[in-house]
C-alpha cells in the first residue's frame, strides 16, 4: 500500500489546527512555509479535507481553516479516505476464471484465499486508522514534545 505524501501533511495540518483555539482559522500559505511544502499542493489536499467535512474553510484577511469536527471525532482512517478515496487497496481480477477448466458458478473474487486475505489485511489497516484519532495523536505529541505545540502555535498565529 502506498500512499501520498499528501496523506502526512494533511495529518500533521489537523494536529496543528486541534491545537489552535477554536474558531481560530489557520493559514495554508502559512502552514506550508512552516513545514517547508508547496503551498499550492497543500491548499489542494485541505480543499479535499473541506469536501469531506474534515475541516471548514474561511475566506477573508484571517481566512484559513479549521477542524470542521472536535478533532476527538476525527480519525486517521477520515484524512485517507478523504485524501486517496474510499477504494479498496487490493482489487482481485478473479485470476482463477483464466486458469484451464475453471468452475464458472465460482464467485472467484468472493471464494479465492489470496483475495480473502488481502481483504482481511485491509480491514485491519482500517480499523487501526480508524482508532487513531487527531485528539489522540495531537496529545501523544505533546507529551512527547511539549516545545512542539508553542512553537507551531507561535508561527502559525494570525499576525
Amino acid at each position: 500500500m502506498k500512499m501520498g505524501r499528501g496523506v502526512e501533511w494533511a495529518v500533521h495540518s489537523c494536529v496543528n489546527m486541534a491545537w489552535t483555539p477554536a474558531g481560530e482559522a489557520v493559514n495554508s500559505a502559512r502552514l506550508a512555509e512552516y513545514y517547508k511544502l508547496p503551498a499550492a499542493y497543500l491548499n489542494k489536499q485541505l480543499q479535499f479535507l473541506v469536501r469531506a467535512g474534515v475541516l471548514a474553510s474561511v475566506s477573508g484577511p484571517r481566512g484559513g481553516f479549521h477542524l470542521a469536527r472536535r478533532p476527538e471525532n476525527i480519525t486517521v482512517l477520515d484524512i485517507v479516505l478523504a485524501l486517496e478515496g474510499p477504494e479498496p487497496a487490493f482489487r482481485c481480477g478473479a485470476i482463477l476464471g483464466n486458469v484451464p477448466e475453471p468452475d464458472l458458478q465460482e464467485n472467484f473474487a468472493r471464494t479465492c484465499l489470496v483475495s480473502q486475505t488481502m481483504r482481511q489485511a485491509e480491514l485491519a489497516w482500517r480499523q487501526a486508522l480508524a482508532r487513531q484519532t487527531i485528539a489522540g495523536i495531537a496529545d501523544s505529541m505533546e507529551r512527547r514534545f511539549p516545545a512542539d505545540k508553542l512553537k507551531a502555535l507561535t508561527y502559525l498565529a494570525v499576525e
